[in-house]
């Protein structure tokens, strides 16, 4: 084996030399363009300068100005796409690939083939690395020796795997080579585990294991439903997912038309470095309360964390009027009143300039009531829009000739002389009175911008107090919170989705068919209701689901083939797939063993056989003990590892730990509003760990009174899951019984602690 290493070295410094030679060239084309760029962007700002200052200068076309902003676009695009060439080869020249497949087609010679994070050719075009997304590249992460199969453009292509082999390569030099009959071998995939956690998540094109690589590659299912225990790499194949889609439909899909739904702001950071390191534009990122905040102008949506928090609070009757707004049956009667509203029922309001009224409501509901009455709401609503458009023009036509607009031709600067101008080729005018007649249109039609805007935007419909309308009629019980609510610009979560639904019914907006790929993570945290919407608004667009619901922090767990089937039925989905990841690999054996100990169905989870040490229970008689045993496990931890997180159950108890922890341990404290997760330690409550992994979780106070019952063992369950490598457990009094039931081998137990 070690003539074999040797061979293979020697290839790597070869591949490495090419792609230091490709380096160099494209170093010079990037150069050159850039240079391009700023030439041709100097010239276009000189020539601009004049045209937009000199009077005498009217007469001089635009035509020039025009031809060197298209030039300057072209540039700075050309100049973009070799910057990512740059990339992809600086990464490619520290690791240039981490596996190597000898196949023999029937009939055909033995090939062998290195497979890596983007594809490279010599100057003869020949493949000196696949890119891992590559159709043949699916033999490396699905096959195993002997006659194996793959999908191609052309169909099934068969195929005999002889040789598997893999490698661990930093800067150049092969740490760490073996041939294996595994998918991917559990050598490689451990040492990737043993290391520490970082700010941000690492693509895994490496370690991709057979049944993440089945959920990458499907490109068949409308609604893919991905159901995977803590730790086993859901979110790591769904990025590497989008990655495979962009690579296998290059010409038609782009990143932006590929919406993600993360749990929090500190996972959309967290996850941002991973499609770039494989050469690729990041999709499009949105949280569910700003996704909400964004078309619901003027308002504060409670987020997700906020309810949470807040539910402890509710009423019984509270409770179940918040569960029955989150059904499918509440977005039915939403539907249905929408379909049989009748036209004097539209709540429509006035619509002024500078304290003027342009159209009252009441001429508003008139135009609206004059359409025919077998007409959809749908078109009639359209029809209204284009009504109010058109008196507006005359409007804005009578304006543009009146004295006030006379008197401002009369003043013009050169400057707002070619600002109206715009595009417009002076010499395209017969006559100096066609000109000023233009100008005047155009000055009247700026004044009244903010109007086209309006009717542009429906602002002309109250949807909130029409959304009011709709509670006093088929939910009086919840219509004075929601009234209360908006007084104070408030609204609940659960009042999000009916509301814009309706809306959208209403008015014929609110949809995005551009998009072609809508993914969610951490579903089991969506209502059902808020489902329906986004696949409303997001029509065209295929689904890609994925959660646990064993970490479901705001509703019951289901089991997986029970929400498939509900899924597919409430979102109407022809092809729906389930895939279930049952392996957990972010932990050690012993942390995974005592979590999936937690769980009814615990056994189904397959713990990857990482050692290391048993979780701890570290049980102290108050609140006093308790902080200082806090504060011994911290300090003692942050010296063995890079990231520990003491994870608590709400934002309140975080904030009062930390008050009392920071002048003693360099600790920071995560907010809901927090982009970037810092090295070192970390207090934040469960809500905002979500999708996150530490090296060290320490929990606050896991004893019987915070988690009496199984209601509890969801937000157990997910605190105890972020741990890779240590798991401390304080509890004041006796543990929760969710913890004493347990195998007492599963976990060692601390009763005392030396108090500083």
């Amino acid at each position: 084996m070690e003539n074999e290493r040797k061979l293979e070295q020697k290839r790597v410094d070869q591949v490495i030399t090419e792609i230091q030679s490709q380096l160099k060239q494209t170093e010079k084309e990037y150069k050159k363009a850039h240079d391009e760029t700023s030439s041709v962007e100097k010239n276009y700002v000189q020539n601009a300068k004049v045209n937009t200052t000199e009077v005498d200068d009217r007469m001089e076309t635009n035509a020039e100005i025009q031809q060197q902003k298209q030039l300057v676009a072209k540039n700075i695009q050309t100049e973009q796409i070799l910057k990512e060439q740059l990339n992809t080869l600086g990464e490619l020249e520290k690791t240039p690939y981490f596996g190597r497949i000898d196949i023999q087609d029937p009939g055909d010679d033995r090939e062998t083939l290195y497979i890596g994070t983007a594809s490279l050719n010599d100057d003869q075009q020949n493949f000196l690395i696949y890119d891992w997304r590559a159709p043949i590249s699916s033999v490396y992460y699905n096959g195993t020796l002997g006659t194996v199969e793959y999908e191609t453009p052309a169909g099934l292509q068969q195929t005999d795997l002889l040789k598997k082999r893999q490698f661990k390569i930093n800067d150049g030099v092969i740490k760490n080579m073996f041939d294996t009959n595994e998918t991917v071998g559990d050598e490689i995939l451990q040492s990737v585990l043993d290391e520490h956690s970082d700010e941000y998540m690492k693509n895994i094109v490496a370690t991709i294991q057979k049944e993440q690589n089945d959920i990458i590659r499907n490109t068949k299912s409308d609604l893919l439903l991905v159901q995977g225990v803590a730790g086993s790499g859901k979110t790591s194949a769904i990025l590497q997912r989008i990655a495979f889609l962009l690579y296998h439909s290059r010409g038609t899909l782009n990143a932006d038309q590929i919406v993600l739904f993360s749990p929090n702001l500190l996972f959309s950071r967290y996850i941002s470095d991973v499609l770039p390191s494989l050469g690729e534009k990041n999709m499009r990122q949105v949280t569910l309360h700003e996704f909400f905040s964004r078309r619901l102008q003027g308002l504060n949506v409670e987020s997700l964390f906020e309810h949470y928090e807040n539910s402890d609070n509710l009423s019984r009757q509270q409770k179940e009027l918040s569960s029955y707004k989150k059904s499918p049956q509440f977005m039915q009667t939403v539907k249905k009143y929408a379909a049989h509203l009748p036209a004097a029922e539209i709540c429509f309001t006035d619509v002024t300039l500078n304290g003027e009224t342009i159209f009252s409501k009441d001429e508003i509901r008139k135009i609206y009531t004059s359409f025919p009455g077998n007409m959809t709401l749908a078109h009639r609503f359209n029809a209204l829009k284009k009504k109010l458009s058109k008196k507006l023009d005359s409007l804005v036509a009578q304006k543009a000739t009146s004295q006030e607009i006379q008197d401002m031709l009369e003043n013009l600067s050169g400057e707002q002389y070619h600002e109206l101008l715009g595009e417009q080729n002076k010499e395209s005018f017969i006559s100096y009175d066609e000109e000023q007649a233009y100008l005047g249109m155009k000055i009247a039609e700026k004044q009244y911008a903010v109007i086209y805007d309006a009717l542009f935007n429906d602002f002309f419909f109250d949807d909130y107090e029409q959304y009011g309308s709709f509670l006093k009629q088929k939910l009086p019980q919840s219509f004075e919170e929601y009234s209360q609510n908006l007084e104070y610009h408030r609204i609940t979560l659960d009042d999000c989705a009916p509301l814009l639904f309706l809306r959208d019914l209403l008015t014929d907006s609110g949809q995005n068919h551009s998009i072609a790929h809508l993914f969610i993570d951490e579903m089991q945290d969506y209502s059902l209701a808020q489902m329906i919407y986004l696949k409303h608004v997001f029509g065209a667009a295929k689904l890609t689901l994925l959660g646990d619901s064993e970490q479901a922090l705001y509703s019951e767990s289901k089991r997986p083939k029970e929400l498939l089937s509900e899924l597919s039925e409430t979102l109407q989905a022809r092809h729906s797939n389930l895939k279930l990841l049952n392996k957990s690999y972010r932990s050690t054996k012993q942390i995974t063993d005592f979590m999936k100990a937690m769980l009814p169905e615990g056994n189904s989870i397959q713990a990857f056989k990482r050692p290391g040490k048993r979780p701890l229970i570290c049980q102290v008689p108050d609140k006093e003990a308790s902080f200082n045993a806090l504060y011994q496990h911290l300090e003692k931890s942050a010296k063995e590892y890079s990231s520990v997180a003491l994870i608590t159950k709400n934002m309140n108890e975080s904030k009062q730990l930390y008050e009392k922890l920071h002048r003693k341990l360099p600790v920071t404290l995560l907010e809901e509003s927090d982009r970037t997760l810092p090295a070192g330690l970390a207090i934040l409550p469960i809500y905002l760990a979500k999708g996150l992994e530490f090296d060290s979780v320490i929990v606050n106070n896991v004893s019987a009174d915070e988690y009496p019952d199984t209601s509890e063992r969801g937000i157990l369950y997910t605190i105890c899951s972020r741990a890779m490598h240590e798991l401390v457990m304080i509890s004041i009094g006796q543990p929760s019984p969710l913890i004493t039931q347990l195998d007492p081998d599963l976990y060692g137990v601390e009763q005392t602690l030396t108090i500083k």
